[in-house]
């Protein structure tokens, strides 16, 4: 459980260590999320923090949920996300704090959250990485086909899970173990080595690693 920091993903660039060499990393706008609400044990049975980010026209929010920024005593937020901690962690905050990338420090390991670019209806040569079939002669019309799905007899059906053509992308992806290579407080960019998922513009979370846990 950790505190899931909500980001905007700028795009890609390279930048230089202090040893020369180049680095490929990925530049996320760490915008001080807001706390907008938080979850007790007492009275929703788990502890959580809901965070907000964004600004959003009046106009765009319905009634209910005017009506739970009014009642929280914040700004609306065009983001919101919930956070899972404990509750000797969540002591430490209160409603209408902000939270920045001051939690994170270069060097450190984090998971990136994020949905991937959905890349509509694929066959089963982009979705799943089937070889396409020899252009010789026999091959006509099935380059780019699954094969056999299943057999006649036994079991006699398609089973379950089997690699199909389907929507591709446009999923929660979590990568883990990525490294900060560089965090610049003053422009509120965070600097993640390699790529993470996502289109620019759209919204990253980061969060300390969790692997093993």
């Amino acid at each position: 459980m950790a505190i899931e920091l909500m980001c905007r993903k700028l795009g890609m660039t390279q930048i230089f260590l202090d040893s020369g060499e180049a680095v490929p990393v990925t530049v996320l706008e760490a915008t001080p999320n807001t706390v907008v609400q938080k979850k007790t044990d007492e009275n929703d049975k788990y502890t959580a923090l809901q965070l907000g980010v964004g600004e959003n026209k009046e106009n765009r929010f319905s009634k209910g949920e005017a009506g739970h920024f009014k009642k929280q005593g914040v700004e609306p937020k065009r983001e919101l996300r919930e956070s899972r901690i404990s509750a000797e962690e969540a002591e430490g905050y209160e409603v209408g704090q902000e939270i920045d990338c001051s939690i994170f420090e270069e060097g450190q390991k984090v998971d990136a959250i994020g949905n991937s670019k959905g890349r509509g209806f694929s066959g089963v040569v982009k979705r799943h990485g089937f070889a396409i079939k020899k252009r010789t002669h026999g091959t006509h019309e099935f380059f780019r086909h699954g094969g056999s799905i299943g057999a006649g007899a036994t079991p006699g059906h398609v089973i379950k899970g089997l690699k199909m053509a389907g929507q591709f992308g446009n999923e929660r992806v979590t990568m883990k173990n990525l490294t900060i290579a560089k965090i610049d407080a003053d422009k509120k960019l965070i600097f993640v080595r390699g790529g993470v998922p996502g289109h620019n513009n759209g919204i990253v979370c980061l969060r300390d690693a969790q692997s093993g846990k």
